[in-house]
């Protein structure tokens, strides 16, 4: 399978644009939209649907693949799905409006969600003084 090679570390959405807190990759490889939407639900439980959460990747990579027992030939096979390659340094996903212990449980359950090791960031000038 022909998939292309992503190498290096991202050289954009590689900081805190949104939030106060997020969750950062470490790997390289392809996130699947179903497993961006189940990362997006584990954070929007946890949290309540209190604050607010940005998902800083989308997938619009097609993917395909020809069904079982079909001979070499014949064309290209039918989208199976869309992706996300991912490189190291891409923040996945930001959350802002919740205090820091809430934000990093629901990251945390987040990053479960998804194929790649991650890194919980908080932005530079984050007050802890004033949690809530």
């Amino acid at each position: 399978m022909q998939n292309g090679h992503s190498k290096g570390n991202a050289m954009r959405g590689n900081q805190l644009a949104f939030g106060s807190f997020g969750i950062k990759c470490l790997d390289t490889t392809w996130i699947t939209g179903r497993q961006i939407e189940a990362a997006r639900v584990a954070v929007t439980r946890y949290m309540q649907r209190q604050g607010q959460i940005w998902i800083r990747i989308f997938p619009d990579k097609p993917i395909t693949k020809k069904p079982l027992d079909v001979r070499m030939g014949k064309g290209k096979g039918d989208v199976e799905g869309y992706v996300f390659p991912i490189t190291p340094g891409r923040i996945i996903i930001e959350a802002d409006g919740v205090p820091f212990a809430i934000a990093k449980e629901a990251l945390r359950l987040a990053a479960q969600k998804l194929p790649v090791t991650t890194k919980f960031v908080v932005r530079r000038d984050y007050d802890f003084k004033n949690e809530q």
